[in-house]
């Protein structure tokens, strides 16, 4: 019964390691060699994340004369976290790039660009816009140059777009930007002409290709906010076909205050409200156009008015206001903007999934640790032991009763051997021998059941947060969320070639190898199973975790193999005053004589 237990509750955690292997990780390293070869083929010095632009294809000729265009006109834009410019063609902020972000923990790799032009193969931006609702008032378009007044975008300088159409309205648009990734713009319409305009302001985000995705299905890459106070996510495959069906527009929804966008593993675009109670309608949308690469699909978050605008003669109006949030999904800084900013659910930008009651107090805790002792890695280590502090009574129980069963692994295996022909008569001894040595067999799969959850949320956490991306240990270890990458099949280096190269298997990091070690010796501490199958199969179990758990990220393994290390000493620990106790009920009784 025990060792069955047992044997269930590894199987079980065999199992779920191998669909995380063949689903997720296997995936994810094919999805990241197809994006290796697609920014190695482009001239962009770093990945764009996605699409960009207005419905229509942009031109560069004069409509009138079909000569060449001059060059839009650009307003740079420099905060201390960003820096880019918007094209002052079409009110598009379309160049961005991230200051604090490289795409490789090499010091001199390119900064991660978030929005990239129309002119580029990938891209990416915000605009604003209006729509003529009476259908006679000219409004600005993507070809529309407008004048900008103030030299630069600063969080010191905000600077107001403006266009007049020359029947009597001028449109203008006003930005301002934060000290971290938030663009606010108010958008306005001035109506000096003898007539009242109805009009419909939008903004909107777009993306023009499909960006390359990691390929987890615990990790979601496409369409994603929360509107009047639900979750709404929609992968750009699902997308495509809600949008087929529906004449391009995958989800639309009237929703008070909420926000919408984009997001990557770690990178957002998305708009929000500055009134949280205004009435919008959100949208997000797969339309297949024709491009210079042929027909591609485009993608499309936009917010507007539930209904047009009217602007009355002498008044200014027919406008609206929305922040644009353009950056990393850093845990701190979005919980910090939802409340400020009222901003409902903000963190969920961030796929902390159905752990999210563990998965965001273990960041919470790690990241205390990290600001604590300025290594994330060590961070793990003091985690896990903190851990182990708080199951300590637990696991105690459980590790005194696997000591129990060790000593009593002659007299089961006596009792089997005496009950070989009658399977029932032996079960119901052993019972007997339980309940008189008050020993609680499935007890012993209490500490790896109890491992179970804890090794998922700190699986996402480690996956999912910026926070660990290119977070550095010790030694070869320069980033945590990334797999180990010495490799023992070319000797960790000497060899000079990759094994990778012919197969994903050939990988065997120095990590792996101490994690398949310390569980190696762990499983010595335990009792042998007496079935021989059995024994075969606890037998070969560090074997098979070591090479599954090779290309898992390098901080997993990491507190894999110190969990084991803890729980060796505590099982000892166990073990040591389970024998001197048991040494001492049987000493005999000293002579009066």
């Amino acid at each position: 019964m025990d060792n069955k237990r047992l044997l269930l509750a590894i199987i079980v955690s065999i199992g779920i390691l191998l669909v995380f292997e063949t689903v997720f990780n296997r995936p994810a390293r094919e999805a990241q060699q197809a994006q290796q070869q697609i920014a190695a083929q482009t001239a962009q010095p770093a990945p764009a994340p996605g699409p960009a632009g207005p419905l229509r294809t942009p031109t560069d000729a004069s409509p009138a004369a079909g000569t060449p265009r001059e060059p839009a006109a650009r307003l740079p834009v420099e905060g201390p976290r960003v820096q880019g410019t918007l094209s002052l063609r079409g009110a598009r902020l379309d160049d961005l790039v991230l200051r604090d972000y490289r795409e490789t923990t090499d010091s001199a790799s390119p900064l991660v660009r978030l929005f990239a032009p129309r002119e580029g193969t990938a891209p990416y931006y915000a605009q604003w816009g209006w729509t003529a609702a009476d259908g006679r008032t000219p409004v600005p378009g993507n070809d529309t140059d407008w004048q900008a007044e103030g030299g630069r975008l600063t969080p010191a300088t905000p600077v107001t777009l403006r266009w007049d159409n020359g029947q009597g309205q001028v449109f203008e648009i006003v930005l301002s930007l934060d000290d971290n990734f938030m663009v606010t713009a108010e958008q306005r319409v001035r109506n000096t002409g003898a007539q009242p305009v109805q009009l419909l302001p939008w903004a909107r985000i777009r993306r023009e290709s499909t960006p390359p995705t990691q390929g987890f299905y615990i990790l979601h890459e496409g369409f994603v906010g929360v509107l009047d106070g639900r979750l709404q996510e929609l992968t750009y495959s699902k997308a495509k076909e809600e949008g087929s069906r529906r004449g391009g527009v995958a989800f639309e929804q009237e929703t008070a205050g909420g926000w919408s966008g984009f997001t990557d593993k770690y990178w957002l675009a998305a708009l929000t409200p500055v009134d949280q109670a205004a009435r919008l309608r959100a949208s997000y949308r797969a339309v297949p156009e024709a491009g210079p690469r042929g027909q591609e699909d485009r993608w499309q978050v936009d917010f507007a008015p539930p209904a047009a605008m009217e602007v009355t003669p002498g008044a200014t109006g027919g406008g609206q206001a929305l922040r644009l949030f353009a950056g990393a999904k850093e845990v701190h800084l979005l919980d910090a903007y939802a409340a400020r900013l009222g901003i409902p659910d903000f963190d969920k930008a961030i796929d902390f999934g159905w752990f999210y009651f563990l998965t965001k107090p273990f960041f919470f805790a790690l990241d205390w640790l990290f600001k604590l002792f300025g290594n994330f890695g060590i961070a793990i280590l003091v985690f896990t032991f903190g851990l182990k502090l708080l199951f300590f009574p637990l696991a105690n129980k459980a590790y005194k009763s696997m000591a129990r069963m060790k000593v009593l692994a002659p007299k089961m295996q006596e009792i089997r051997e005496r009950h070989k022909e009658d399977p029932a008569k032996a079960q119901a001894e052993m019972m007997a021998l339980y309940r008189t040595e008050k020993v609680n067999p499935a007890s012993g799969c209490l500490p790896i059941l109890i491992q179970i959850p804890v090794f998922f949320a700190l699986y996402k956490v480690l996956f999912v947060t910026i926070e660990m991306r290119h977070a550095p240990f010790f030694g070869w270890i320069r980033d945590l969320s990334a797999p180990d990458p010495t490799n023992l099949f070319n000797l960790f280096g000497l060899l000079p070639f990759d094994p990778m190269a012919y197969s994903h298997f050939l990988h065997m990091p120095a990590w792996a190898l101490i994690m398949g070690v310390t569980m190696y010796l762990q499983q010595k501490l335990n009792p042998a199973p007496p079935d021989p199958i059995q024994a075969k199969v606890f037998q070969y179990m560090p074997i098979i975790f070591t090479f599954m758990l090779a290309s898992f990220p390098a901080g997993l393994v990491i507190y894999w193999s110190w969990n084991n290390l803890l729980s060796i000493a505590q099982q000892w620990y166990i073990m040591r005053l389970d024998s001197q106790r048991r040494g001492k009920a049987v000493a005999p009784a000293p002579s009066k004589g």
